[in-house]
C-alpha cells in the first residue's frame, strides 16, 4: 500500500496522484503531527525520484525548527527569511529553486544539494512550517512538482493536529 508498494505511472500528475492516494492511507484515523509529519516525510523520500532530502520545519517562535525528516543530518533552526525555507515562510508561498548555489542567503545544511521546493505549512491564517525537499539535481523540481507537493502539504495540514 505505500511506496515500496508504487504502482507503475507514466506521468509526473499520475505519480503524484499515487503519492496522495497513499499519504492519505497514512494518515487516515491519525491526527497526531509527529507521527504523520514523521510518515510523511518517508513515504516522499521514497516516492519521489532524485531527492536527497525531504521533511518539515515547524515555526517555534521567529524561527523554523526541524522536525521529522529523511536524508543526512540537517540544519537544525532557520530564521524566518533566510534561506530557502525561511524565505517560503515568511512569504507564506511555495518557493522552487533551480541551482541553490545561486539563491541570496542560501544555507547550505547539505554540499550535494542542487535544487530545492519548499512549501508552506499553512492551516487557515496560522503558519505551521514549511515541507523541505532537496535534490542533488539541478533544476529538479518543475511545476508540476511544485504542484504535487502543494497537495501533499494540504493533505498533511488537514490531516493533523499541530499543537
Amino acid at each position: 500500500m505505500f511506496a515500496n508498494e508504487m504502482k507503475a505511472t507514466t506521468t509526473k500528475a499520475e505519480l503524484y496522484d499515487e503519492v496522495a492516494r497513499q499519504l492519505g492511507g497514512l494518515l487516515a484515523g491519525e491526527r497526531d503531527w509527529i507521527a504523520n509529519t514523521a510518515n510523511a516525510a518517508a513515504l516522499i523520500f521514497g516516492a519521489l525520484p532524485d531527492l536527497n532530502w525531504a521533511g518539515v520545519y515547524l515555526l517555534r517562535g521567529s524561527e523554523l525548527v526541524l522536525g521529522p525528516f529523511q536524508g543526512r543530518p540537517a540544519c537544525i533552526r532557520i530564521a524566518l527569511g533566510r534561506g530557502v525555507c525561511g524565505t517560503a515562510a515568511a512569504d507564506r508561498r511555495a518557493v522552487r529553486v533551480d541551482d541553490v548555489h545561486a539563491f541570496p542567503g542560501h544555507i547550505a545544511c547539505d554540499a550535494a544539494s542542487r535544487s530545492e521546493l519548499v512549501v508552506p505549512l499553512i492551516d487557515g491564517e496560522r503558519l505551521i512550517g514549511v515541507l523541505d525537499l532537496d535534490s542533488p539535481n539541478e533544476a529538479r523540481f518543475d511545476a508540476d512538482d511544485e504542484a504535487g507537493v502543494v497537495r501533499l502539504a494540504a493533505l498533511l495540514v488537514g490531516a493533523s493536529d499541530f499543537t
